[in-house]
């Protein structure tokens, strides 16, 4: 019997909670191993998903980080589907790899061993050092449920098309990493398939990722969110990173078409009530119809607005008010979408990726400045640094 794959961050989250709890769900570690012989491995069950590949972070993927910090994170997502119920929960990994610190944080029976040829020829470091100078982009996503009508991966290719967007527009002024498909979800109990990296696994290994970077002599970061709940854990990272290597230049922004430039294209072209933007709602609904319309299915859009809203604490892409919370999400939503999503159109899609590319660039500008300014007063031994 031939081994059906199947694309995990491709389905919506109602599939998800229909799948058989003893479909094995792989997450692999980069991309192009022999499926066969995973099919092999595992016994040639009808179907295997394949979670996200993850991007780096292990011996020879062209940027490490220490390999407790590493498994961690990896240990919290495949724990994130057994809590889902999943019982045949693996990690793939370039034979020879051999992890020490697993076995000390995870089942070792999760983990399968595949030839790769990481092993023989282990990926240069990245970003190349010619790269200096430029703004590195760190886009993150995530793997999480977006209603009945989008995919699980709808922040993921969202914010990978926008830093893509960014480098293309200023090549010489930007380099991105491999989109991170992974975050943080504290709210993942009502509706099936979202991830969850740990917030302190999620900034524990972003902010080795930052050391690693600054060590080899770069100086700007920008990072970049798709998904709402990395933001908090963001700022801490910049915050750390800053104090730790205070010589660099490191940011977050809120999102993404929610600055200077986003906020003042989103009323030009949206059609729903305020309400009508927050998730699997007008914006996102746009960019996935405009990306990828395959993994749209809007014969089962749902509407929901009826958030609990009051005047310091309620939902729109921008969100307002003075009061920070996170109730439970099934408060406010029955589907899983905060929002208008049948409001959505591929046009819109396009006209806001332009404008949100256009404000990354505009944010890529003023990191450099601030590097550029800031360094200057430094040399210049402006206040402290003018002692010895």
């Amino acid at each position: 019997m031939m081994t059906a794959f199947f694309n995990y961050d491709d389905l919506t989250w109602d599939a998800v909670a229909e799948l058989p709890r003893d479909t094995p769900l792989v997450l692999p570690l980069g991309s192009g191993y022999n499926l066969n012989l995973l099919a092999d491995q595992l016994s040639s069950p009808s179907r295997i998903g394949l979670l996200p590949p993850f991007p780096f972070g292990w011996r020879g993927s062209g940027l490490e980080v220490p390999e407790p910090i590493f498994f961690q994170y990896i240990s919290n997502l495949l724990d994130s589907l057994r809590d889902d119920g999943f019982s045949r929960v693996y990690c793939l990994t370039p034979q020879g790899l051999d992890p020490q610190s697993f076995s000390k944080i995870s089942n070792l029976y999760s983990l399968l061993s595949l030839p790769h040829s990481t092993r023989n020829y282990p990926i240069p470091h990245f970003p190349p050092d010619s790269e200096r100078g430029k703004v590195i982009l760190l886009p993150i996503g995530h793997t999480e449920q977006h209603g009945y009508h989008l995919p699980l991966s709808v922040d993921t290719i969202i914010i990978d098309a926008i830093a893509k967007g960014t480098v293309a527009k200023v090549p010489t002024r930007s380099y991105a990493l491999p989109v991170m498909p992974y975050g943080v979800s504290t709210h993942r109990s009502s509706f099936a398939g979202t991830m969850n990296a740990g917030g302190r696994a999620f900034e524990d290994f972003w902010l080795a990722v930052i050391d690693v970077l600054a060590g080899r002599g770069f100086d700007r970061f920008y990072l970049m969110s798709g998904h709402g709940g990395n933001t908090s854990f963001l700022v801490n990272i910049v915050k750390y990173a800053g104090e730790r290597h205070r010589r660099i230049f490191c940011a977050t922004a809120w999102l993404h078409t929610s600055g200077r430039v986003g906020a003042e294209v989103l009323p030009k072209y949206r059609t729903s009530p305020i309400g009508g933007m927050g998730h699997a709602c007008e914006l996102e609904t746009s960019y996935l119809l405009h990306l990828r319309p395959d993994l749209c299915h809007m014969e089962c859009v749902v509407d929901e607005i009826d958030f609990v809203a009051t005047p310091d604490y309620y939902m729109d892409w921008i969100e307002g008010g003075s009061l920070v919370a996170n109730p439970p999400w099934d408060d406010d939503t029955k589907t899983g979408a905060y929002g208008a999503g049948s409001h959505a159109t591929a046009e819109k899609g396009r006209l806001w990726l332009a404008a949100a590319i256009e404000e990354k660039v505009d944010h890529v500008e003023q990191i450099h400045e601030q590097h550029e300014r800031r360094e200057k007063r430094r040399n210049e031994g402006y206040g402290l640094w003018a002692k010895p």
